[in-house]
């Protein structure tokens, strides 16, 4: 079957979203995403002059699209100013704010405390290893429905 046949059925071309992140410090970084958020190790490999690389599982991606005053609006929501770089992580979880203590506690810095949000999400926003900005968010109105985050 072609992959236009697939994609005129609802099925997608891509199997998988994987973001690949730089990091300074790599062991710092693997061990705050993997052992303090929690994120599991799917796969690692090392190579010639030192590289190293984890592929840590992330659970369902989505690609989040949003124009600038989309972003804008969002910052404003969970943060109460502009701040989000031009790529922000956002992690679904069960429990916004205990998330977000263990991830201060293991070295992420606090940017804004969980928030409720006007699409009944609550939202923190952090700075975490690797320069990459996240959003922890916990849907409260519909567990099964997408939000924005």
């Amino acid at each position: 079957m072609s992959e236009t046949a697939d994609t005129e059925r609802g099925a997608s071309r891509v199997r998988q979203l994987r973001i690949v992140v730089e990091a300074e410090d790599y062991e710092a970084a693997l061990a705050f995403y993997r052992d303090v958020l929690g994120l599991p190790e799917q796969e690692s490999y090392s190579g010639e002059g030192g590289a190293e690389v984890a592929i840590l599982d992330a659970g369902r991606a989505t690609l989040e699209i949003a124009n600038p005053a989309q972003k804008a609006m969002i910052d404003e929501v969970e943060v109460g100013r502009a701040v989000a770089p031009h790529i922000r992580l956002a992690f679904e979880v069960g429990d916004s704010r205990g998330v977000t203590a263990s991830l201060v506690a293991g070295g992420a810095e606090l940017i804004a405390p969980p928030t409720l949000t006007p699409w009944n999400s609550l939202n923190a926003r952090l700075a975490g290893p690797a320069e990459l900005q996240l959003t922890i968010f916990q849907e409260l109105a519909d567990e099964s429905g997408p939000g924005a985050s």
